[in-house]
């Protein structure tokens, strides 16, 4: 196989790892923080809930719970799953690492002195207020490289879109490798995810040093 053909192949295959990445943040980032708001609920009950939803995403396989996301429309309601391959992809991932980073926020708002708190009541700020405009901004200074780490997971692990079938990078390449009996491809591979790794340490980085105003 040409080599302009064989990267053409793994760029494709780039594209969809690209895009499990950075919609798995879009949806996980915000859905942690709910999270972590009904982990630190008054309500026992809703407590409860998400403590045992958050024990589950973390005491389970990321590849168990693609399978089961995948297959539960069909096997619990009856719904055809045709065309639902992607869609369960970014499901399984946003819901999996929603829990890790809710965990992280939980960490990030627990280390703010109480007395954050009651300055900003005393400067007459409601408790929405006092967490967006006050608490908030501290707890991302905070939690940045735990948030970084994740990140770095993440783009390793969309791999496991393999178990769904998803062409993605990691797939094509394996695909390429046995096909021409080489380990080129793989090598290929191996070095797509160290340089997107290094971009996204760089990019943190770089947003961890500007919020770093102590």
């Amino acid at each position: 196989m040409k080599i302009s053909v064989m990267l053409e192949q793994l760029s494709s295959g780039m594209l969809v790892s690209v895009e499990i990445f950075l919609l798995t943040l879009l949806f996980s980032l915000p859905l942690g923080l709910l999270v972590t708001f009904g982990r630190r609920s008054k309500n026992r009950i809703l407590s409860s809930a998400v403590k045992f939803y958050i024990a589950i995403m973390r005491g389970t396989p990321l590849m168990l719970q693609l399978i089961v996301v995948y297959f539960a429309p069909f096997y619990v309601f009856g719904l055809t799953i045709n065309g639902f391959r992607f869609p369960a992809i970014i499901i399984a991932f946003s819901i999996n690492y929603a829990a890790y980073f809710a965990e992280i926020y939980r960490g990030g708002i627990e280390a703010i002195p109480k007395g954050q708190y009651e300055a900003a009541q005393v400067l007459g700020y409601n408790r929405v207020q006092t967490f967006f405009r006050i608490i908030f901004p501290q707890v991302i200074r905070i939690i940045l490289p735990s948030v970084t780490n994740e990140t770095i997971t993440l783009v390793k692990d969309t791999s496991l879109a393999f178990v769904l079938a998803q062409a993605e990078m990691f797939t094509i390449a394996k695909q390429i490798a046995a096909k021409e009996a080489s380990v080129g491809p793989l090598m290929v591979a191996g070095v797509f995810y160290f340089v997107f790794n290094y971009v996204v340490a760089f990019i943190m980085e770089r947003i961890e040093k500007k919020l770093n105003y102590y």
